[in-house]
């Protein structure tokens, strides 16, 4: 098991929620942005039915994602442009990976 300094371990839990909802989040928006919305408009709509509870669950994800980022970003000590950015991230498909492994690369270094 890996050794954690007092840092890493008060941020712990924190992290490991923001790493679990940033990539649940990330592959709902990629399944939203990639798969439901093109088949709402772009594809018959007689297809949509069998993919309409993406966005549903897309909806309920992403205010979880929110307070995830948001406990991490209190616990981090982050700014606040730095929280925004860190929120926003889970709007768009591949930013919230991005920010996911910002955010880790951050807690490495807390050794």
């Amino acid at each position: 098991m890996i050794e954690l300094n007092p840092r890493q371990a008060e941020l712990n839990g924190a992290m490991v929620r923001f790493r679990i909802m940033s990539i649940y989040a990330g592959i709902m928006s990629m399944l939203l942005w990639f798969v439901n919305v093109p088949t709402h408009y772009l594809i018959f709509k007689g297809a949509y039915e069998y993919v309409s509870w993406i966005s549903l669950l897309h909806g309920f994800t992403y205010p979880i994602y929110v307070l995830a980022a948001f406990h991490y970003s209190i616990k981090a000590h982050k700014s606040l442009g730095g929280t925004i950015l860190l929120i926003l991230a889970g709007t768009l498909p591949i930013a919230s990976f991005v920010a996911e492994r910002r955010a880790m690369r951050e807690f490495k270094a807390l050794a």
